[in-house]
Parts: C-alpha cells; sequence; structure tokens
C-alpha cells in the first residue's frame, strides 16, 4: 500500500484508513464485485499492494476500487483531457450595422462573417438603432435577411432577426461541411479517372527492323543459287 500525501488537490477521494463506512462494495481489475467490511478491503488492498480508493461515496454502500492510487488519478486526467478534447468549442462573433450600412462597409463586414463561420464559429449580426434610427427598423430587418442570403453557402439562420431595445438582432449558425469540399472531391475524382485510363492503355511495342537483303553482284559459281 503507497503512502498517502496530503496534498489538497490529490485528497478529491478517500483512500485507505480515510474511509469511515462500516462496510464497502469493491471493485476492480480481476476481482469479483462484493460487499465486505471495510477493514477486511483493507486488508486485501494490503494484499495486493494497491489502494482502497472511494469512487462512489454516495451509492449505498459506498463503491471502492482496489487500485494505485496515482495511476488512478492518471486515468482520471487522462479521461478529462479526452472529454475537452471531443468538446467542440464554438465563439460567437459579433458583427453591429448601423440601419444605412453603405455597401463598403457592408461587403467587409460580410467578408468576415465568411471567415468566421469557415472556421466553425457562430455569428451574432445585430442593427444598432441610435436616436430617431429606430424609425428605420424595417430597412435594418431587410439588411439582416440580405446578410443571412449572401451567407447561406456558409451558415444557416438559428434565429429570425427580433428587435430588443435599440437592437435588431439575428443568429447564424456554422454549416458543417466547407461550401468547396465537394467540388475539389470531384476534381479529384476526375483525376483519378484521367490517371486510370492512361494507365489502361497498353503501349505499343516496336517491331524490330528486318535486315535487307542484298543482291550478291560477284561472278556466278556453277552449283550455287544466290
Amino acid at each position: 500500500m503507497k503512502p498517502q500525501k496530503t496534498d489538497k488537490k490529490q485528497q478529491q477521494y478517500r483512500i485507505n484508513e480515510q474511509i469511515r463506512a462500516r462496510e464497502v462494495r469493491i471493485v476492480g481489475d480481476d476481482i469479483e464485485s462484493s460487499v465486505m467490511p471495510t477493514r477486511d478491503a483493507l486488508r486485501l488492498a494490503q494484499q495486493r499492494n494497491v489502494d482502497l480508493v472511494e469512487i462512489s461515496p454516495n451509492a449505498e454502500p459506498p463503491v471502492c476500487r482496489l487500485i494505485d492510487y496515482s495511476k488512478f488519478l492518471y486515468q482520471q486526467k487522462k479521461r478529462q483531457k479526452e472529454l475537452k478534447a471531443k468538446q467542440v468549442k464554438i465563439e460567437v462573433k459579433e458583427i453591429r450595422f448601423g440601419p444605412q450600412t453603405d455597401d463598403h462597409d457592408y461587403n467587409f463586414k460580410l467578408k468576415h462573417a465568411k471567415g468566421f463561420l469557415s472556421d466553425g464559429d457562430k455569428v451574432k449580426a445585430y442593427v444598432f438603432f441610435r436616436g430617431r434610427s429606430i424609425l428605420f427598423k424595417e430597412q435594418g430587418e431587410v439588411l439582416l435577411l440580405r446578410f443571412a442570403n449572401d451567407l447561406e453557402e456558409y451558415g444557416k439562420v438559428e434565429s429570425m432577426p427580433v428587435l430588443e431595445g435599440k437592437r435588431m438582432t439575428m443568429y447564424i449558425a456554422p454549416k458543417k461541411t466547407a461550401p468547396r469540399k465537394a467540388a475539389d472531391n470531384d476534381d479529384d475524382a476526375d483525376n483519378d479517372s484521367e490517371n486510370q485510363e492512361q494507365q489502361s492503355v497498353a503501349p505499343v511495342k516496336k517491331q524490330p527492323k528486318q535486315k535487307e537483303r542484298r543482291e550478291y553482284t560477284g561472278p556466278k559459281v556453277e552449283g550455287e543459287d544466290f
């Protein structure tokens, strides 16, 4: 049994003599789950040179695992890393318009929104009405709908424009597939088929040249035919 460490970060589980229950259910590698008095479970952990780790204190009786405590902490940390890696972190990028945004500013912000959606981020587009510009709320709604239409290839509208106070807001979520992915796959398929056609054509072997027979022009000898 390993000596217990006093680091508070590591003592998030009760181990060995820290377990106060009279009896526990033990689990572990190559061991059948069973309920036994805590003192017997501690004795079994000592025989196996491992620790008795309380992994489910609220169960009745508490569940304890027979395992080296440092190995147990490593497994927990590794599992948390794997879960964190599987979680997709989506950031929300804000894009602000005025009710009378000109085309140059609009196209500049449209370009940024395409980049955000391509990176997998969500876009929060809103029109801010300052003072008497609230009278142009219909114009702001048209602007946001145009924005959503121009981004149709990159994202989908998650919520339609909603006016809250001086802001009219719309959310656009990224699409799972990139817009040009299908086109790139088609080009690759065409190249593969072209390569296969080239490989299927067998090269034509050249016939060896036959040596021309020269006519004998010397004196003829009787009995031989040239």
